[in-house]
């Protein structure tokens, strides 16, 4: 996967950021719903796959203590140039190895915006045990995801009981399809979810 996203932001093929930007009022609804529940010491918040850091860095101006990783390199570079909110902490590294990879720990709020449909199986593991361990013991995952696909081009994509059988040791509290503003038709078509996950 990381291949062919270096390759794409190095030719300036980015189409998801566009859908992001258009999608924000909806993504702000979700933001609002947790932060109601959380009052106003909202903890940590951990952007997964988090690409030029436009969704780690309007945590961050929400007042979340936000950290964005991502395997890509190019897209890290562009985020700490880009965003300009000193609080925000961008890594280079691979999902799949979470503990390691020096974000810390205590996150209340995961995010994953289409990282875990792209994966595989063992990787979806990896990335939900690390999740877990990583995560407060009240956490709460927005999970992003289109629905299974077969095509050869696109991303792999998940079903609620997949995102249920990575993530056992969390309770699926919502799923609400996705505003597909900005989305090209094939993205609207493959049914874009949300998920919202409480740890158990």
């Amino acid at each position: 996967m990381s291949v062919g996203y270096s390759a794409a932001y190095w030719w300036g093929f980015t189409p998801w950021k566009k859908a992001g930007r258009e999608s924000r009022a909806s993504f702000d609804v979700m933001l609002e719903l947790e932060e109601s529940e959380r009052g106003p010491h909202l903890g940590r918040a951990l952007d997964l796959g988090c690409g030029t850091g436009e969704r780690t860095g309007h945590l961050v101006e929400r007042g979340w203590d936000a950290v964005g990783i991502d395997n890509v390199k190019q897209a890290v570079d562009i985020a700490v140039r880009r965003t300009g909110v000193a609080d925000t902490r961008f890594v280079v590294g691979d999902v799949r190895h979470l503990v390691h990879s020096g974000i810390g720990s205590d996150f209340s709020l995961v995010l994953d915006v289409g990282c875990f449909e792209g994966l595989g199986d063992d990787d979806r593991a990896l990335v939900a045990a690390g999740v877990t361990q990583l995560a407060a013991p009240d956490a709460t995952m927005l999970l992003m995801s289109t629905s299974p696909q077969r095509s050869p081009v696109r991303s792999r994509g998940a079903s609620q009981e997949d995102v249920e059988r990575a993530y056992a040791g969390w309770t699926v509290v919502s799923a609400a399809p996705a505003d597909t503003s900005g989305m090209s038709r094939g993205q609207r078509g493959s049914s874009p979810t949300w998920y919202r996950l409480r740890r158990s």
